[in-house]
């Protein structure tokens, strides 16, 4: 009787350790499935791999520029910063950003400064 308990214990024990194992397995190898979610609701298209070239050859011919030519001056710097954003960024996904003048929910700086105002000073 001991015998048969004790090679039911073994079995038990090898299933229970092997199913841990898998789960283990592939949980590691497929992690979407470890965290539930489909593979339709990730669904995008993939991008090009050549997508952000251009904007980094524009990066590095400006870096060699500045090695090249010395610290531009600060009439230079302004005159770059006002075609865009910034001068690093430049006009760079300006139509992604959200803005009042594009977006519904939007509010501006100087609307949120005032109604805060207003909620100190008691009119709201």
């Amino acid at each position: 009787m001991n015998f048969i308990r004790t090679r039911l214990n073994q079995s038990i024990r090898t299933v229970l350790i092997g199913f841990t194992c898998a789960i283990l397995l592939l949980s590691t190898a497929f992690p979407a499935l470890a965290s539930g979610k489909t593979a339709r609701s990730n669904m995008t298209a993939p991008s090009s791999m050549t997508k952000g070239e251009a904007p980094l050859n524009d990066i590095i011919d400006k870096s060699q520029d500045v090695i090249q030519n010395g610290v531009p001056s600060m009439e230079d710097v302004q005159k770059e910063a006002n075609k865009g954003l910034n001068e690093v960024q430049g006009s760079a996904d300006m139509d992604k950003m959200s803005r009042p003048s594009n977006s519904r929910k939007a509010v501006s700086i100087e609307e949120r400064i005032k109604t805060g105002l207003e909620k100190a000073e008691g009119k709201k």
